[in-house]
């Protein structure tokens, strides 16, 4: 191959590389992108004195979250709900009369817990707020439970995660939070309600995780970017030394 053509070749392969490097930049920002989570993601069916911990991040960079309402099911109610106590934020619940009340060893339930709204708080930038709920008993009698929320900021903006993803459809833009309900006895449900555990002693962070990974992809993009430069740049040097 003429040293000019490989040259060129070389220049157009490092340009390839860089433009990837770039668009892998692209994509971890569109990965970065959070959204409103309950955690632990599964519990046992049935499963009873646990903590559900609903994790808001804060997707506006001039615009605080002021208000968080968190919308509990009643066709497959959360029995025996409370509410943790969360410094500058004051926590509103509502509770709603059941169409089919709930039977139980205390007796028949015909109330629960429909909605829990927080305000008085401020989620800032960068950052995220966890909001913790202990139950005294979840439903038996569904595969999951879906917790449809609104967020509203400083500026007026609600954000409504309120869609649910259909099987085999990719997830939609605002996703609700979703609990999976599996089978009693798993065995990953012991973890999982540690995890639940440990989450709610977690306040309000400096930066979503997800961002910190966007970032670290980003870095590493840039890095494959100048090495595909470097190397054009080698083979230029080396192929001019080779025509002298």
């Amino acid at each position: 191959m003429p040293a000019v053509s490989a040259t060129r070749h070389t220049l157009r392969r490092a340009a390839t590389v860089t433009a990837l490097a770039a668009a892998s930049v692209l994509v971890a920002a569109g990965v970065a992108s959070a959204h409103v989570t309950v955690h632990p993601e599964s519990y046992a069916k049935g499963a009873t004195d646990g903590v559900l911990t609903f994790r808001v991040p804060n997707e506006e960079d001039t615009a605080s979250t002021t208000k968080v309402q968190v919308y509990l099911p009643t066709d497959h109610p959360v029995l025996g709900v409370l509410v943790t106590p969360q410094d500058g934020w004051t926590a509103k619940v509502t509770t709603t009369k059941l169409k089919t009340p709930v039977k139980t060893d205390d007796g028949t339930i015909t109330e629960a817990v429909s909605e829990v709204t927080w305000t008085g708080g401020k989620i800032g930038a960068g950052q995220y707020q966890d909001f913790d709920v202990a139950f005294g008993q979840l439903p038996e009698d569904t595969d999951q439970l879906t917790f449809k929320t609104l967020q509203t900021y400083s500026d007026g903006k609600v954000v409504r995660w309120i869609e649910e993803a259909q099987s085999g459809d990719d997830e939609p833009e605002n996703p609700a939070p979703v609990l999976k309900l599996t089978a009693a006895g798993d065995e990953d449900t012991a973890s999982t309600a540690s995890a639940a555990k440990s989450s709610a002693k977690t306040t309000t962070a400096a930066a979503d995780s997800s961002d910190s990974t966007a970032r670290g992809l980003g870095i590493a993009g840039l890095i494959v970017g100048a090495l595909g430069l470097a190397a054009a740049a080698f083979a230029v040097v080396r192929t001019r030394g080779a025509r002298s």
